[in-house]
Formats: C-alpha cells, sequence, structure tokens
C-alpha cells in the first residue's frame, strides 16, 4: 500500500499537509500523527462508515495506519484493504503476538509461539491483499497492559526474531518493530534492525523514559499507545490532569489535543497513533498537530507527576 516515492516530505501523497510535521519510520517519512485502527471494530454494523473514517483520515494528512489482524477478527485489516489505495501511499503497521479470543475475558489470547508468529504475518498479507507487510511489531508480553504469556507461551525473544528476519528476508514484511517490551528486550533485539518501539506512555505514565532515549539514541521511532493514559479502570488519565485543563482553558483546545500535542514536543522521535471510530474525533485528533506549547505551558506539564496502577489482567 506503499508507493515507491513521496512527493515531498511537506506534505503527503494525497497533497495533504502533514500532521504533526513530518517524521522518520522504517525508512521513509511519514506523518508525525497517524491513525490506531482498533477502534475500526466498533463499526462492524456499518461498513460505510469505517470506510469513510479512513479515506477522511488520508485526506487529512494520515499515512501511517496502525491495525493488527486480531483487530476485529480480520475485519479491521479488511476495511484496510477496501479503503487505501495504492496511490495514497500509507505505511501500514500491523502486529503479531496474539489472537483473537471474543469469549475471552479481554478479549486475546497469546500466540507468541514462532509458527504463530508466522501464520499471522500469513493472515496479515491475505486480509490486507498484499504481497508485504511494510512493518510488522512483535508485540511480546514483558510488559503491560493486557496480557501475560504463560506455559508454552513463553518463547525465547531469539526465536521470535529468527522467524521475523526470515520473513523478512523472503520479502513478506519490510521491518520489523516492537511491541509491550522492557529496555532489556530491546537492547537485546537491536541487532534484528528495529525501526520501531510501541509501548504504553503518556504525560501521566512515564516509565519507559529511559527506553524512549535508547530509541532516540538508535533513530527508532517512539509509538505511544494509550497515549492519554485510562486504558483501564483505575488508571491515571491524561484529560484530568489540572495542568492538562488549565493549558487546555488558556488555548482554547481540548484536554486531549494538549496530550497528543505534549507527546509531540516532548521528544522528536514521536509518532502518534490516536485512535476513533468517530469523524469528529478524529478531526479533533488531527488538529491536535498544530497547538502550539509556550515555554510556560510546558514546564507546568512536564512537572506532572508519572503515576501509575496496577493494571488488571482479567
Amino acid at each position: 500500500m506503499t508507493s515507491a516515492d513521496t512527493p515531498s516530505t511537506d506534505v503527503t501523497a494525497a497533497g495533504a499537509p502533514r500532521p504533526g510535521g513530518p517524521g522518520p519510520l522504517a525508512g521513509r517519512t511519514v506523518s508525525r500523527i497517524g491513525y490506531g485502527a482498533m477502534q475500526l471494530s466498533r463499526l462492524h454494523d456499518d461498513r460505510k462508515a469505517g470506510v469513510a473514517l479512513l479515506r477522511r483520515a488520508v485526506e487529512l494528512g494520515v499515512d501511517h495506519i496502525d491495525t493488527a489482524q486480531f483487530y476485529g477478527d480480520g475485519f479491521v485489516n479488511d476495511l484496510i484493504r477496501e479503503a487505501i489505495r495504492p496511490q495514497d501511499d500509507v505505511l501500514v503497521v500491523s502486529k503479531v503476538g496474539a489472537d483473537p479470543d471474543p469469549d475471552g475475558p479481554l478479549p486475546l489470547r497469546p500466540a507468541q509461539r514462532p509458527e504463530q508468529l508466522r501464520a499471522s504475518v500469513e493472515a496479515n498479507l491475505t486480509a490486507l491483499g498484499v504481497d508485504r507487510v511494510p512493518v510488522v511489531n512483535l508485540r511480546r508480553l514483558d510488559a503491560g497492559p493486557g496480557l501475560r504469556a504463560e506455559g508454552d507461551q513463553v518463547v525465547d525473544l531469539d526465536d521470535q526474531l529468527a522467524v521475523l528476519t526470515g520473513l523478512r528476508d523472503e520479502g513478506k514484511i519490510g521491518a520489523i518493530g516492537l511491541s509491550g517490551v522492557t529496555y532489556d528486550v530491546l537492547h537485546r533485539a537491536l541487532p534484528a534492525g528495529i525501526v520501531c518501539v510501541q509501548n504504553a506512555y503518556s504525560l501521566v505514565s512515564r516509565a519507559d523514559e529511559e527506553l524512549l532515549r535508547l530509541c532516540a539514541a538508535e533513530g527508532i521511532a517512539w509509538v505511544p499507545f494509550f497515549p492519554l493514559g485510562g486504558a483501564f479502570p483505575g488508571r491515571p488519565k491524561v484529560t484530568e490532569e489540572p495542568a492538562v485543563l488549565a493549558a487546555a482553558r488558556s488555548l482554547g483546545r481540548t484536554p486531549s489535543q494538549v496530550g497528543l500535542a505534549w507527546l509531540l514536543r516532548h521528544a522528536e522521535h514521536v509518532l502518534l497513533i490516536p485512535g476513533t471510530a468517530d469523524t469528529g474525533h478524529l478531526e479533533e485528533n488531527i488538529a491536535a498537530g498544530t497547538v502550539a506549547l509556550d515555554e510556560a505551558t510546558r514546564t507546568a506539564l512536564d512537572a506532572v507527576p508519572s503515576r501509575s496502577a496496577p493494571i488488571p489482567l482479567d
């Protein structure tokens, strides 16, 4: 779903200004605000709306979409196949490491074994209708939130990287990323050529600051999920922080936009993939790229404490 060349780093192939500006990912330039497709599964009964939302994202300058075959048990990838055209030059990033478990508590189950990783890549290729997935993230289960590996799902990193590098050599994936990992795991994986890391990270949850700095030093994109916190009950929410609320009032923006803008300004290698199933919310997220934070506001936001709470696993 990518073409050979992007006409300009200042605009996307669709001619739209890049929301958040340009940033590097897997050897090419993308908009620093992309789109996380997980919530498209909520539109299972309104396929037309899902396609329209993806088309609107492209019109607004999104050319980096994050997905997974286990989102909606293939429904989301099927929507992407229908909505995204080769000429859009969209970098589609998928992930492996879990399979759908609709009746389970999360509703996912670990799929960490090498043969499961290969099967998941093959399923992504079929669902997306492509010969190569540009980037595939290995969703390790070393760090929360969510799933934990047990039994035969506890798999050595080297065995997992072996199958992914093999798939890369075969041309079925373009590059390898990691998700849900610790500093030590990323350090071990560096020789495999990691292009991005996805961990839970936000203004109120910055435990991975050392990992973020390692990514910066190695030229690896940092792609936080749950960028506004609050993904599980009891977890802190960026949009409830007094400093964020004060900044939003002062700037005439929403608290969500302030939280996303802080991430963009916090480090140059941050790429955002906020998700939504609502077009109005999509437009609001994209507009976060235009939020200017003055020095006093940034100082106040930087002073917000990083907090964590126990993460429920069921």
